[in-house]
């Protein structure tokens, strides 16, 4: 009897050690993206802004290309009133003069560097049209929210090297990133 017992235990643990291959599932769904198309979307521009690419625009190049492709979820002028959420802080003017309220929800408060505005603007905007802005096209719609923010002035040119040094209200407002720790060493028996 024994014996048995100890049989029916090892077969079970070999069944139990085989489920995990035995679930997996090919659903035979979609496509493997081909390369180009991955390094496309295998990109992020940093705070130093070496990863943007050349071009240039102006908070007053931005405002008609707002109203035209941004002004329908934002509202007019990005006060807010469309289906999206407002991208013009309710006390733009003061933004620069100490008077910014980190607990505003606004896009000025959202990020702590105006190249992350950049990022997200030229890869997730407009919704219907994501990533269909020309690099051009991009500074001048930053430029637009900066200026509407109270961030900088209305002819200043944004490019890959005046972008980086904007100064957003709320950069010192956020909690330092985790230091890295080396990876703990494998053990001799691994």
């Amino acid at each position: 009897m024994r014996c048995s017992a100890h049989k029916l235990f090892v077969a079970l643990l070999m069944v139990a050690a085989c489920a995990p291959t035995l679930a997996q599932r090919t659903y035979n769904l979609g496509s493997a993206p081909p390369a180009d198309e991955i390094k496309a979307l295998d990109h992020v521009v940093g705070p130093a802004g070496k990863e943007l690419p050349p071009g240039a625009g102006t908070a007053k190049e931005g405002a008609p290309l707002f109203a035209q492709r941004c002004a329908a979820c934002h509202g007019p002028n990005g006060n807010g009133g469309g289906v999206a959420a407002r991208l013009v802080g309710k006390t733009p003017a003061n933004a620069q003069k100490g008077d910014f309220k980190p607990t505003e929800k606004s896009a000025t408060s959202y990020y702590p560097y105006a190249t992350i505005a950049w990022d997200y603007i030229n890869r997730a905007m407009p919704a219907n049209k994501p990533g269909s802005l020309t690099p051009d096209e991009v500074y001048s719609l930053t430029a637009y929210l900066l200026f509407r923010n109270g961030i900088i002035q209305e002819s200043d040119v944004m490019d890959a090297k005046s972008l980086p040094k904007v100064q957003m209200p709320n950069r010192n407002g956020f909690v330092p990133a985790m230091p890295v720790f080396p990876a703990a060493p494998k053990p001799s028996w691994y």
